[in-house]
């Protein structure tokens, strides 16, 4: 892993407690990564006497390499995020990596499952506009999950992606909904069980917390084998 130093390019609250940060690379100043992988922060932690290592997934797509996305919640006391959020446009921070074995398998003959909960999502916009552009015409499928509708971000972006790409289906999914929600409820695990027929030709990457990937891992096992790459996500 390189240790990379960035500039806070743009800031943007998504949500309540969600944030976008764009770093733009400046020494050295551009990353090859893979679409789903992450970068490590060094940050301070009350009561311990040294510094502790925080991962965050990179939003953006590799393609774009002078600059990364990352996408993250706000977490009461939790050291890597309590970090990102204190930065401001302008400031200087630095990075290491990139690193993870979660990425964007390069096979062209299945078609794609994406399942995400919360900031997991940010990894598979990443993987998502890389297949987008590596082979539009293969069937893709996000299934996201949140909470209700103030936790909804980027809902205008997937609905340009789904209207410029008729193999790409997504569907937002809310646990709790408030009245007036016209879209779908319940948890994702409910979608994989109701919309997902065959896993014959299919390759599913998950990212989320860990009871969502164990109850998604046993719901796509049960309908068969097929390739299922896991990032669990721990707001910190």
């Amino acid at each position: 892993m390189n240790t990379y130093t960035a500039e806070v390019n743009r800031i943007q609250d998504l949500t309540h407690d969600v944030r976008a940060i764009e770093l733009r690379l400046l020494d050295p100043p551009t990353m090859s990564f893979k679409a789903g992988q992450f970068v490590s922060f060094e940050v301070p932690k009350e009561g311990q006497p040294r510094p502790v290592t925080r991962p965050y997934s990179i939003a953006s797509p590799p393609e774009q390499q002078d600059r990364i996305l990352l996408v993250l919640n706000l977490v009461q006391g939790g050291p890597g995020s309590s970090y990102l959020f204190s930065l401001r446009e302008g400031e200087r921070t630095s990075c290491k990596g990139p690193a993870g074995a979660f990425y964007l398998r390069d096979d062209g003959t299945k078609d794609l499952l994406f399942v995400a909960t919360g900031t997991g999502i940010a990894p598979m916009r990443s993987m998502i506009l890389t297949q987008l552009q590596r082979q539009p015409d293969r069937p893709v499928t996000l299934f996201w999950g949140l909470r209700s509708q103030r936790d909804l971000y980027w809902q205008d972006e997937l609905a340009m992606l789904v209207a410029a790409h008729p193999r790409l289906t997504v569907v937002t999914t809310l646990s709790r909904p408030e009245p007036g929600w016209q879209g779908a409820s319940g948890r994702v695990t409910a979608l994989v069980e109701e919309r997902i027929a065959s896993v014959r030709n299919l390759a599913v990457y998950l990212c989320g917390g860990s009871g969502m990937i164990k109850d998604v891992t046993a719901r796509i096992n049960a309908k068969g084998l097929c390739p299922i790459y896991r990032e669990k996500y721990y707001d910190e």
